[in-house]
């Protein structure tokens, strides 16, 4: 098993949507499903093909994803901001790549209304505005939460140059939103033109906040290459990924995130009600709530939940949303767990039975479960006994 902390992307080539989603698909094939799923959630009509497909151009060896209409000819989304924006809000993603998907989608219509000096509400996307590119976008969206890297760092983009077609007339390149997008992040001129970074590309980069690449892990754990559709002379037309980590041996071992804040404003009912709320939800672990001494002498309460790192950040803004903390703070750890199966005894008892190693199995039945109207202590004491012997397999003596 291994838990990814850190990716950095090789844009040897230049980076676009489609190159991000080949380069971590050709890391990461087993995601393909999930990735294409999250692309027709999104609306991507079912006449329209979705393929990753081995790709090579005598050089290096990678992988390609097309997104291709039907052959009769293809429907085309609304290419108003707002309009994209409440379709992804009443999609069937999960919380945490709808906001992804959303903020990706942000990033494009600020560059564009500061370029055209229009309301980002009243954007219209032009080039991007196809099926295609809402794919691209939430795709990459599910991948990034998918993967749960902590960090992501990036390599200096090419420039590229010459002048791109669009429905404003011809504009140079890189694009006018584009560079917008690409501001602050190091830049090479390798001599080739064309459009080298596309306006989904730079907002994926823009998005995803890469870091120095010296801060990176350097446990080197998997690479990917994605190719994009146009040919370069004398260079790959590639995006490489490369994850960082650490590599574990132990197939009980695992990453989880940890959140934690503290509460001093909040009645303690409906804090209760907050973290029950904040316990549900889809990735959670586990909740802990304990008594501690806040500022100005204030007895508040300490809040520490365990989660899926894919589920982090729609766990982050759940803690906002349910309680009334202003702040929190979140980490990545390695976690061992002991391998576990839940049983269930002839009366209906399901027990928990944990495997030990040289030491066997212990047994936990589950309190609520041997518990019965009428029932004192010492008779729960007796049920859960009997309950954990049997899951056992332990004669009665």
């Amino acid at each position: 098993m291994t838990a990814i902390d850190h990716i950095h992307l090789d844009a040897l080539g230049g980076a676009s949507g489609d190159m991000f989603l080949a380069a971590l698909l050709d890391m990461r094939p087993d995601l393909g499903p999930g990735c294409i799923a999250a692309m027709r959630a999104a609306g991507l009509p079912a006449d329209w093909e979705v393929t990753l497909a081995a790709h090579g151009d005598g050089t290096l060896t990678g992988s390609h994803v097309a997104i291709t209409p039907p052959a009769a000819g293809k429907s085309r989304p609304s290419g108003h901001f707002a309009e994209i924006r409440a379709r992804l809000e009443a999609a069937r993603l999960t919380p945490a790549v709808c906001a992804r998907a959303i903020a990706i989608f942000t990033l494009l219509a600020e560059a564009e209304a500061e370029v055209h000096g229009v309301e980002v509400d009243a954007v219209h996307f032009h080039e991007i505005a196809d099926w295609d590119s809402v794919a691209d976008i939430t795709g990459a969206a599910w991948l990034i939460d998918a993967l749960g890297a902590g960090s992501w760092s990036l390599s200096p983009l090419p420039l590229g140059g010459g002048r791109v077609r669009t429905a404003h007339g011809p504009l140079p390149v890189p694009a006018p939103a584009t560079a917008k997008l690409l501001r602050g992040f190091a830049v090479i001129d390798d001599g080739i033109g064309g459009e080298r970074v596309t306006p989904t590309g730079a907002a994926i980069l823009r998005h995803l906040a890469p870091i120095p690449r010296g801060a990176a892990p350097t446990t080197l754990l998997a690479e990917g290459t994605g190719f994009g559709t146009r040919k370069l002379d004398g260079l790959s037309n590639v995006l490489r990924a490369l994850a960082f980590g650490t590599a574990v041996a132990d197939t009980g071992t695992d990453r989880v995130a940890v959140i934690a804040f503290e509460v001093d404003d909040q009645t303690a009912e409906d804090l209760a009600v907050g973290l029950d709320n904040i316990r549900a939800l889809a990735g959670v672990l586990d909740v802990r709530q304990t008594a501690t001494l806040a500022k100005k002498g204030r007895l508040a309460s300490a809040v520490q939940v365990l989660a899926a790192p894919a589920a982090r950040e729609a766990v982050c803004r759940a803690c906002f949303a349910e309680t009334a903390t202003i702040g929190l703070r979140w980490r990545l750890e390695n976690r061992m767990v002991l391998s576990r199966q839940m049983v269930e005894t002839a009366d209906g008892v399901p027990v928990k039975l944990v495997e030990r190693g040289p030491a066997g199995q212990s047994a936990k039945a589950d309190v609520d479960a041997v518990a019965s109207p009428g029932m004192d202590h010492l008779a729960r004491t007796r049920r859960r006994a009997r309950a954990e012997r049997e899951a056992l397999g332990e004669d009665e003596t």
